[in-house]
């Protein structure tokens, strides 16, 4: 392996000089120099030696990514098309800042604390976590910390969190089914806490405000797992003449609901107007194309290491709980029954 001094002696500059151009300390040295540098550099094929760069500097240049994630037959966190969006960017945005991705994936609440307690990292970006686990992870943690799609505990802390107006945007797209002459609308989701709430909590606002009934039964849990998945459609097929159209909490759901009414011969929209949350790669392929809100995943991860960077190179100690606004995309898969 190629060392700085040997750089620095075939240029006939000193080591600190290679040094610096090689951590961005550039005020000193002439442009000339540093693109000589970083021209030998890149024909010696010098690789930075981590080890020594983190223990002078006191710091890992890791940032960590945690995920809670379910367990689901055959299928991963990263499977999911809105998290490997997210993930790439994350890790994208992460390279840039010249720091390094470290990540963890687990549906097991205390693995993931556990993770956040004693991982050697700068800073930590969390997503999908409970409120609970949020509390804590922020009470423990003693390293910068930013979330990802959460909702908080009413306590006195002031997390730093990057998510959605979920509640507004739900609530946007039940009144388009309303618009659109339905009254009786189903709502589907895999949990009721955090963002599903949220969504959840804005369909029956949109329904109360037009004098419709928000029940309990019109809340459909959809069971992980493709078994649990396959069992609660098939439950929703048995009542499939008490909803004119169905919201999904998200397009992963909605648009394997297409297929699974296609097989039983019922067609969207004719027969069964369907909508879902998130604008994924699915949403856009399925037909009938998925009317959906849109939101951008990639702009949540980019905010999020800007976030925790920032925080970590002490340039703001907070950055507060940020929602970011959607956009109404409509499609193919609505009816207009008025």
């Amino acid at each position: 392996m190629v060392t700085i001094k040997e750089v620095a002696f075939s240029l006939g500059v000193s080591p600190t000089t290679v040094s610096n151009v090689i951590h961005g300390n550039t005020k000193e040295v002439s442009p000339r120099t540093i693109a000589r540098v970083r021209e030998k550099l890149d024909e010696l094929h010098y690789i930075p030696n981590m080890s020594a760069r983190t223990l002078a500097g006191n710091f890992s240049r890791i940032i960590g990514l945690i995920i809670r994630y379910p367990v689901m037959e055959g299928k991963n966190a990263v499977q999911d098309p809105f998290n490997s969006e997210l993930i790439g960017t994350i890790e994208a945005e992460i390279r840039k800042a010249g720091f390094f991705l470290m990540l963890y994936a687990s549906d097991n609440a205390q693995e993931v604390l556990n993770v956040a307690h004693t991982w050697n990292v700068d800073g930590l970006i969390a997503f999908g976590m409970g409120a609970k686990e949020c509390q804590e992870i922020k009470e423990t943690a003693k390293m910068p910390v930013v979330f990802i799609d959460c909702y908080f505990l009413d306590d006195e802390n002031a997390y730093n969190n990057v998510g959605l107006k979920d509640r507004e945007y739900a609530g946007k797209i039940t009144e388009y089914l309303i618009e659109q002459g339905h009254k009786r609308i189903a709502f589907l989701a895999d949990n009721r806490v955090g963002v599903d709430f949220e969504r959840w909590s804005g369909y029956c606002q949109a329904m109360e405000k037009h004098n419709l009934p928000a029940v309990e039964d019109s809340f459909f849990m959809i069971s992980y797992g493709d078994t649990g998945i396959q069992q609660t459609y098939d439950a929703l097929y048995a009542r499939k003449d008490e909803f004119t159209a169905l919201f999904f909490a998200s397009d992963y759901y909605a648009c394997l609901a297409i297929n699974y009414f296609y097989d039983k011969g019922i067609r969207v929209p004719d027969e069964m107007s369907v909508v879902g949350f998130d604008d994924n790669i699915f949403a856009r392929n399925i037909r009938p194309k998925l009317t959906t809100v849109q939101q951008n995943a990639g702009e949540k991860g980019r905010i999020a290491v800007e976030s925790v960077i920032k925080m970590i190179e002490k340039k703001a100690a907070f950055v507060g709980n940020i929602r970011l606004d959607a956009e109404l995309v409509i499609r193919d898969s609505v009816k207009n029954i008025t």
